[in-house]
């Protein structure tokens, strides 16, 4: 069983101690670590049956897990290309949405931001999705670029309808894009991993042995994960216009005009430097469900009252 998995399994931790353990994942050092160092990591915990147990109490054990869990992906036990890692999300994706939720000063400017955010929240989630159904490099393509522009599109209705109708009404120039950021958001998850749903994903007891592979299983692990991605872009487009609108009905009056973008900028960044380790620490990384809630083949193979799959990020 991959290390990642079977801390996963024997760790039942509450929402603060996953999120205390994703500020850790998220430290963008392991954007740049060497492949060495973590087939080292990853050796000390293979060899090491305790490690899980030992997390708290071994600081070399503590860094080889985190080395361990925020590059190397569950199912497929391969390296999460550096771009990819959740260290690399927050970094990349706070700019886009700031831009994104600008106002439009021309056509570039109105589809570049959505583009690449979608472009780059597509293959995150794909790439950090469940990997142990069945899907070639091919089809696993051509479905993120068909996400990718029907996210763009949609995220592009609240540009077009003010560019259309010229509305200055407040729900329309801010109320609605962060609504249809958040919505589209949950969506690019549930289209981005459609397939773990259609061809199930797999199921294991707490030993780690795979019982099967579960069409249900795959449709929880996508509902939460595209939760988490609503919660997360809804609250990180939400707190910087509540904070702007905030300072404009106080007077507040900057010494440059150009300082109220700067402020909108650090308020992104901070709600985002705290939003991404919290949507990430809602669900557990590694699923449990009951056996009753598997398909009858499923249930019929193994007496085990809960089963554990991974959820992905």
């Amino acid at each position: 069983m991959d290390p990642n998995l079977r801390f996963g399994i024997s760790q039942r931790q509450p929402f603060v101690q996953r999120f205390l353990l994703w500020t850790e994942l998220l430290d963008p050092v392991y954007l740049f670590i060497s492949v060495g160092k973590i087939e080292n990591s990853r050796q000390l915990l293979l060899t090491n049956e305790d490690a899980p147990t030992l997390y708290r109490d071994d600081q070399r054990i503590r860094e080889a897990w985190q080395r361990s869990l925020s590059t190397v992906h569950p199912d497929n036990s391969k390296l999460i290309p550096a771009l990819f890692r959740p260290a690399a999300f927050m970094p990349l994706v706070a700019p886009l949405v700031f831009l994104s939720m600008m106002p439009v000063k021309g056509i570039k400017s109105m589809i570049l931001p959505q583009v690449s955010l979608y472009a780059y929240t597509t293959a995150f989630t794909i790439t950090n999705g469940n990997a142990s159904y069945s899907h070639g490099p091919v089809e696993r393509t051509l479905l993120g670029t068909g996400v990718c522009v029907s996210s763009t599109l949609f995220g592009l209705i609240p540009h077009f309808v003010h560019m259309r109708y010229g509305l200055d009404n407040f729900w329309i120039r801010k109320a609605l894009p962060i609504a249809i950021l958040a919505q589209v958001s949950g969506v690019n998850v549930l289209a981005s991993r459609r397939l773990e749903s259609i061809r199930g994903i797999e199921v294991m007891d707490k030993k780690g042995n795979v019982i099967g592979h579960s069409r249900r299983a795959g449709e929880k692990a996508i509902k939460e994960t595209a939760i988490s991605r609503a919660v997360l872009f809804g609250t990180a487009a939400f707190i910087p216009e509540a904070f702007m609108y905030y300072l404009k009905k106080i007077r507040f009056s900057p010494p440059n005009p150009q300082s109220f973008g700067v402020l909108k900028l650090a308020c992104t960044l901070l709600t985002m430097g705290l939003m991404v380790p919290a949507s990430f620490s809602i669900f557990p990384q590694v699923g449990r469900i009951q056996r009753g809630q598997l398909e009858k083949e499923i249930r019929s193979s193994t007496e085990e009252a809960e089963l554990f799959y991974n959820r992905g990020v």
